[in-house]
This record gives C-alpha cells, structure tokens and sequence, in this order.
C-alpha cells in the first residue's frame, strides 16, 4: 500500500489524462454549435454561416450531420492515444489491441452475444426512445438508401473501431501493468458514461458489454472481435428501427 502512494507511474497518469482531453474535445467538438461559436470567436464569419447552413438548412443536412460526428469521434479517439504510444511510450500498435494474433480465439462467446442481443434489440426496437435515436441518419419512408445510407454506415463502422481501440485498446492496455484485471472495470466507467443520454436499456448493456468485451480484449490482447459485435448489433440496431419506421416495408408503429 505505502509503495502504491509514493510510487508514481507516469504512464497510468497520461492515460488517464489524454482520457480526459479525448473525451471533453469529442464531446463538445461532436456538437456541430460548438465549432460555429469557435469560428465566429475567431472572427471567420462567412465561413462560420455557411458550416451552419451546411448542418442545418442544406438538403442533405442530416446526413452532413451524422458525418460530422463521426468523424470527430474517429479523429480524437484515434489521434491522441495513437501519438501517446507511439511516439511518447515509444510501443508498437500491437501492445494495444491491433494485433490480429488470437483474434478469434474467443469467437463462441462472440456470437453467443451476437445470439443474445437480437432478439433485444427486435424488442426494445419497438420503443419510441429507440426509434427516435436511431439510426443517427434518418432516412424516411420512400427515401433511397443507396449511397447515403451506406456511406453513413462505412462511417459508423469506422466510429466502432475508433472507439474499441481507445477503451478496449489505449485505456485498458494502457494500465494493465498498474491494475491488471481491474484495468477492465477502470475502462468501464467511462465506457459507460459516453452512453448517458441514449435510451437506459442501451446505457445498462453498455456496462455489461463494457466488461465482457474487456475481458476478452485482455485474454485475447486484441480488439477485432469487439470491433466485429459492436458493428454487428449497431447494423442490427439501424435495420430494425428503419423496419419499424417503414423504410424497409415495415409499418410504422
């Protein structure tokens, strides 16, 4: 205990510290309002009225929007960790999860998750909470899904990846040296807070889901499988809410 309160490791702290800046910059960063402000402050007016036109009254702004946000979330969850290991703790990618080695060494228990949320997410698709969320690009009853819809999801895959690779990856391989198993109930925390705001059965998957993929993330030392569920049920998620909206030939609930 005494040698934990006088030792000081370095790399816990600047996990944990770019932890912080990664999460406030995409969170506030995501919000397309903050980043008008920033331009008007910076006196860039015309350029600050036409990204809001862009967001807001263009034809296709819902889905400029829905880019937007994930490519906030890509850029910082993706940047800074990946200068932490690679130019300050001076470590290969592969310590981080990316490394394809034992990837599907766990795969049973990964599709017995996937088994086990479908018919969640057909049920809880039904709500009116989840079907005002998703998917984050609302489409309409009539609309193509041809390109813009797919384009939409080769991004929200690419999020997925981002966001396994800073918390399954960065944050929980980052202090498996300091807390070792608990490293998974430490990344999970924060895991858990970037969900407040979504439908509650969603936030409380989260945690759950937070500890098995970390735990297998630790034993397996990779990210894929996790990357592979999460993109699964997220594609799952969207095709039932454009079902029950209609999109799909479904009736509208």
């Amino acid at each position: 205990m005494q040698q934990n309160l006088t030792s000081i490791d370095f790399k816990v702290i600047l996990v944990c510290v770019v932890t912080a800046f990664v999460l406030t910059f995409a969170h506030y960063f995501g919000d397309y309002r903050f980043l008008v402000s920033i331009l008007r402050d910076l006196g860039l007016v015309d350029q600050a009225k036409q990204f809001q036109i862009t967001m807001t009254t263009h034809s296709d702004a819902g889905f400029y929007r829905a880019l937007y946000w994930a490519s906030v979330v890509i850029f910082f969850y993706l940047t800074l960790p990946a200068i932490c290991i690679k130019w300050i703790f001076r470590e290969s990618f592969s310590d981080y999860g990316m490394c394809f080695k034992g990837a599907f060494k766990y795969y049973r228990l990964y599709v017995l998750m996937l088994v086990v949320m479908a018919p969640l997410v057909i049920y809880f698709s039904a709500a009116e909470s989840f079907l005002k969320m998703y998917p984050f690009y609302k489409v309409a009853p009539g609309d193509s899904l041809f390109p813009k819809f797919f384009i939409w999801e080769f991004f929200y895959f690419l999020q997925f990846f981002a966001l396994e690779f800073f918390f399954r990856g960065f944050i929980l391989h980052g202090t498996k040296h300091r807390f070792g198993f608990y490293a998974i109930f430490f990344m999970t925390v924060p895991y858990c807070m970037i969900h407040f705001g979504k439908p509650m059965p969603e936030t409380v998957a989260a945690i759950i889901a937070g500890l098995v993929l970390g735990y297998m993330s630790l034993k397996s030392r990779n990210i894929w499988m996790g990357v592979f569920v999460h993109c699964s049920v997220a594609f799952m998620m969207d095709i039932s809410a454009l079902f029950r909206k209609g999109v799909l030939g479904g009736q509208n609930d």
